[in-house]
């Protein structure tokens, strides 16, 4: 145990072991408290003095819910060495969340989010006082949670930071190697002598990688056997990339040459003239974060300020013309004014979001998504092979479970989206139908009355009275047996569709109901069953590894669940291909054949059908109308 004159640690406490310092789990004397305490070693006081005291420096500046709080420095009680008390983070890191099975593919939209806006609100914080980390990655941005029960993510070791003004730049370098601009990686990683400089802009590097890495699980360059083992590849990447690729991936093939793999960021509208229209890095550096922190950036961005602008950007992405876009929310129809504010839309979730109907048919894309191939996993017994396997294995299954859940939920918002639908066909038919009740009253009334009027108007016309009005009267009674006649076919209209209304028939959801997967089928919970079993295994892999040698009982026992590992994995794979995937492509299949099922294309037509036969009922009521004013003239 060791301690300072308020905290005390223990030695078997580690939290975290750096190249210059350790940190432990510690405890307030007097309160009993957590904290997280940073001792440094012996290789930490080879630095220079300046050196050494600019962590301290720097931490003392800084006061920010996204940056980890500094509590105290003390001596430590028997060497008399500098500790930093710090803000305890019970949850790990962001590289301990993403070494978690379910996030092998990145995290969840919502989590990731939560990243972005978290580590770009304490960069911000850095850039107001003038400070460059220099050592941005997952491992640095620590996560707790809040009050809300929500992530808060925090950056943390500032011992590779300094003041450093916009115009200003350093020579000295910092970092992990991943995660390195390109410029310092050559120097740092390759031992190449040159005579460039740094500037505060060296971060912005290290956060599009932990952020392409936070997104998708994986580093965005990644040579064949792994950037340290391939270094010059790893330069050659990141130097070489194509303009606008995000990503590249090396892969070796048998003729000892390599393949590259490029993701090239798409940028629509404003963002990419944002981007691409600012030369100065430096600006961009010091304006993005400031305007994003505020909100501006993002709203400009990522959403639109007012309806007319919204569907202009649905329509970049679906190809469906405003004028031929409807929106469905929670069953009804949403109208959206141009001008309406974007604000005022009403809420959504991903379990409530505002449905968009096309009113030409379209085609279905559905939900896209991949199924990771297995590896091969080698029959020997080998603790570091088979721990990796079991990672393997729980990243795949874990991408299954979360794949299976979104397919199962994109085939509930089909049917609640076919329900609402066949729901406001049931409303405008019994709209119509009253409508179409009252017209023929009416016609029936103008008829008679015309029919009587006519008969009074022969006679008057043997004593040559009222010709010219009697012409009308007939010319207006033909009008009206015309419009008389049109009301057949809207009868038979309506009665068709009164038909598709009964069990069985067109206008109900039943063909959604016998096709696909449903929560009662429990695949999702299956899959996460067999998930945890394959997490359990990977755990006890894990010690295993550590272990280097198990003894021959432990030994065994380790075989039989590198067994079971394999029956899982595969037992979740044959769920997830053979009831989640081909069970959502029939679905889809279904969706697109509306000659043999009613599909959300089919329903559209039949609502805009209504609306049609509705407006030739107005009109049939507006000629009626002036038909009763000339009777009563």
């Amino acid at each position: 145990m060791q301690s300072t004159a308020n905290y005390l640690w223990m030695m078997s406490d580690l939290l975290g072991q750096g190249a210059t310092a350790n940190v432990y789990r510690g405890r307030h004397k007097k309160t009993g408290d957590l904290y997280a305490v940073k001792v440094f070693n012996n290789l930490s006081f080879l630095r220079p003095l300046d050196v050494q005291m600019r962590e301290f420096e720097v931490l003392k500046k800084l006061n920010h819910k996204n940056i980890v709080k500094l509590f105290a420095v003390e001596e430590e009680s028997n060497t008399r060495h500098k500790v930093l008390v710090m803000e305890y983070c019970p949850c790990g890191s962001l590289y301990t969340v993403l070494e978690e099975p379910t996030n092998a593919y990145g995290l969840p939209e919502d989590e990731f989010l939560i990243v972005l806006q978290d580590v770009v609100a304490g960069m911000n914080h850095l850039r107001e006082y003038g400070i460059v980390h220099r050592d941005i990655k997952p491992g640095n941005i620590m996560r707790v949670i809040g009050e809300d029960g929500r992530s808060v993510y925090k950056l943390t070791d500032f011992g590779a930071a300094r003041e450093l003004e916009d115009d200003e730049q350093f020579v000295s370098l910092y970092g992990t190697e991943e995660y390195l601009h390109p410029d310092m990686y050559e120097r740092a990683v390759l031992r190449k002598d040159h005579q460039k400089k740094y500037g505060a802009t060296v971060d912005l590097w290290s956060i599009g990688v932990t952020f392409y890495h936070a997104a998708t699980g994986s580093l965005p360059f990644r040579p064949y056997e792994g950037p340290r083992r391939n270094k010059e590849v790893m330069y050659k990447i990141i130097t070489e990339k194509p303009s606008g690729a995000i990503s590249d991936t090396h892969t070796h093939t048998h003729t000892h040459t390599h393949t590259h793999t490029h993701t090239t960021l798409d940028l629509d509208g404003p963002f990419s003239h944002f981007i691409f229209t600012l030369q100065n890095v430096t600006y961009i550096y010091k304006t993005i974060f400031c305007i994003l922190i505020t909100g501006k950036l993002l709203s400009f961005i990522f959403s639109a300020s007012r309806a007319n602008l919204f569907q202009e950007l649905l329509f970049r992405r679906t190809n469906i013309t405003p004028s031929h876009q409807d929106f469905l929310y929670e069953g009804r129809h949403l109208v959206l004014d141009p001008n309406r504010q974007a604000q005022t839309f009403p809420k959504t979730s991903r379990e409530n979001p505002i449905m968009l109907l096309s009113r030409d048919t379209v085609n279905t894309v559905g939900l896209l998504f991949e199924d990771p191939s297995p590896p091969k996993v080698q029959p020997r017994y080998d603790l570091d092979l088979d721990a990796s396997y079991a990672k393997t294995f729980a990243g795949d299954v874990g991408y299954l479970w979360k794949t299976s859940d979104s397919l199962l939920l994109y085939q509930e918002l089909v049917r609640k989206a076919v329900r609402g639908l066949i729901e406001l066909i049931r409303g405008e038919y019994s709209e119509t139908a009253h409508k179409k009740t009252e017209v023929v009253h009416v016609c029936n009334y103008c008829s008679q009355t015309l029919e009587q009027t006519e008969q009074l108007c022969e006679v008057l016309m043997q004593g040559n009275l009222l010709s010219a009005e009697c012409d009308e009267i007939r010319d207006t009674r033909k009008k009206v047996m015309r419009l008389s006649s049109s009301l057949g076919s809207m009868e038979q209209t309506l009665q068709d569709i009164s038909s598709m209304f009964l069990p069985g028939a067109s206008l109900t959801d039943t063909w959604t109901q016998q096709v696909g997967t449903h929560p009662e089928d429990r695949n999702v919970e299956k899959i996460k069953v067999l998930l945890d079993a394959i997490s359990s295994i990977y755990q006890q892999f894990k010690k295993d590894k550590a272990e280097r040698r198990l003894p021959y009982n432990e030994e065994q026992i380790h075989k039989f669940d590198k067994q079971k590992l394999v029956l899982h994995a595969t037992k979740a794979r044959a769920l997830f291909t053979d009831e989640c995937a081909m069970k959502y492509r029939l679905f889809i299949s279904k969706r697109i054949k509306p000659q043999a099922y009613l599909s959300p294309n089919t329903l559209v037509e039949m609502t805009l059908g209504m609306k049609k036969l509705k407006e030739e009922m107005e009109g049939v009521v507006k000629e009626l109308a002036e038909n009763n004013l000339f009777l009563e003239r």
